[in-house]
């Protein structure tokens, strides 16, 4: 894994004296393909000489990869550009990285690749490449998804093109997404509280019961419904939750921080002593927000 991060940190060495990033003067076409070029050589270099990056295969690298995206979340989540920045370049170090491996096994290369996707974009934006109007994003995500359909002959489900692994939040947001873009949707977003509301009762007999299997399932069903919820009044419900995860994170904090400051053991307060010290980590947050 050391060798791996010092052979992207080789990527940063030598910068170009005109690279200048709070610049609004950004660098020309000739200058990005010069850096494009520089890294695609870096990298044939590295998988030939480097004893680490010889080894790797598609699948060692494949949980990395999946890293590397989740640090580009926190990045993005944080809002620090210059760390979305030095993300992103990890990101693509991997493209490269397999597209290298690709052209080793002469299955594809990275000019496959961007041919490949520049093809589609063309494809799937009939609206600016061709004679199709889409006045509204939503019309454009209709037509993207009609258009993945003809691609695979019309032959798979609307719903195959959400990946199996997706975390289950993110997979459930995805999949009505999917099925919204065919005209699988609530008539007016105000009728879905009335199935939040089916399987809060559903869910609350279950409780009652006992039935642990059946209480998970019922539990899911509520979770979908709030997530179809939240993407009817346009709420990123993976945003949301992060959000709140956040605060609350943040709250405990200063609840642990306060603790140790007057001499006291969490474990041995009350929680009514908690929430006096939880209610004054909400306070500071209001104040800070106002300010």
């Amino acid at each position: 894994m050391i060798t791996f991060v010092l052979s992207f940190k080789t990527l940063e060495i030598e910068k170009s004296k005109s690279q200048n990033f709070n610049s609004l003067n950004m660098h020309t076409i000739s200058e990005k393909l010069e850096q494009f070029q520089r890294l695609l050589e870096i990298m044939t270099e590295l998988r030939a000489k480097c004893p680490w990056d010889k080894e790797q295969t598609f699948d060692s690298l494949r949980t990395l990869t999946i890293e590397e995206t989740y640090e580009l979340a926190d990045a993005i989540i944080k809002d620090d550009k210059t760390e979305i920045r030095k993300e992103l370049g990890d990101i693509l170090l991997h493209i490269v990285f397999y597209a290298e491996m690709g052209k080793e096994t002469h299955d594809f290369d990275i000019y496959d690749i961007c041919q490949g996707l520049c093809e589609k974009l063309i494809y799937r934006h009939p609206h600016i490449f061709a004679e199709a109007e889409a006045a509204t994003s939503e019309v454009v995500l209709q037509n993207w998804e009609s258009l993945k359909l003809k691609e695979k002959g019309g032959n798979k489900s609307v719903l195959s093109g959400v990946p199996m692994s997706l975390p289950a939040l993110i997979k459930a947001h995805r999949i009505q997404d999917k099925a919204r873009s065919v005209g699988f949707d609530w008539e007016h977003r105000e009728q879905v509280w009335d199935k939040v509301q089916e399987e809060i009762n559903e869910f609350k007999v279950e409780i009652a019961a006992m039935d642990k299997d059946k209480m998970e399932a019922e539990f899911g069903d509520l979770m979908f419904s709030l997530i179809n919820a939240a993407r009817l009044y346009d709420i990123n419900p993976e945003n949301a939750l992060e959000r709140t995860n956040r605060k609350f994170i943040s709250r405990f904090n200063y609840l642990e921080s306060k603790t140790i400051t007057i001499g006291k053991d969490l474990k041995e307060m009350s929680l009514a002593d908690m929430d006096v010290i939880w209610d004054e980590a909400k306070r500071i947050e209001r104040n800070n927000l106002n300010n």
